[in-house]
């Protein structure tokens, strides 16, 4: 019995480590890159990573893409058709670089719901921003996480995501030069009512 256990053990670890192991698929060339830059296997990256093309792409306006309008978003007040209320709800703050909703903040975040669940025609934009720290395309990153997080976090107490939007400032607003203590203002979710 003791011999049957110790070979149907072996099996078993032997079945998972063949199913675990599976061949990976190197990367799709793309072909090509010629023209009068250097392809990125002269800088050591190896590989044509840049698709060839003519030269002659027009990436601008005239190209087919259209400046975004002043009723297309944020401006004077309004996000899209909702007039935007600031400070009725206050901030949710951050650990540095972090997208957790601490216990110590989860309160506010009942006080939205409250709010949310008492004036069923509102809606919130959870704006998500981030200290100087970082790059700003990391920053982006980050305050899109915490506003994801917030309105995750909505979502357990109840408050559809058809009723959140959210929109990350990354550092954009950041007072540059702080400490990481003097700048934890900075690392925040801003709660802005949309109303009609």
């Amino acid at each position: 019995m003791n011999n049957f256990a110790r070979i149907s053990a072996t099996l078993l670890i032997t079945l998972f480590f063949f199913t675990g192991c599976t061949r990976k698929q190197g990367p799709t060339q793309l072909g090509n890159a010629t023209g009068s830059g250097s392809s990125l296997s002269d800088t050591g990256f190896g590989g044509d990573l840049i698709p060839a093309g003519s030269g002659d792409e027009n990436w601008g306006l005239e190209g087919g893409l259209q400046a975004r309008g002043a009723g297309d978003g944020i401006g004077n007040g309004m996000f899209g058709e909702f007039t935007m209320v600031e400070g009725v709800l206050p901030s949710v703050y951050f650990g540095f670089d972090s997208s957790s909703v601490s216990a110590a903040e989860r309160g506010k975040l009942q006080q939205a719901a409250s709010y949310l669940q008492e004036n069923s025609g509102t809606h919130l934009l959870v704006e998500g921003h981030c200290d100087w720290y970082g790059t700003s395309e990391y920053n982006l990153a980050l305050g899109d996480r915490r506003a994801n997080s917030i309105s995750d976090y909505l979502g357990t107490l109840g408050i559809s995501p058809m009723r959140i939007e959210k929109l990350s400032k990354g550092s954009l607003e950041a007072t540059s030069g702080l400490s990481k203590s003097q700048s934890s203002q900075d690392r925040r979710a801003d709660l802005i009512l949309l109303q009609r």
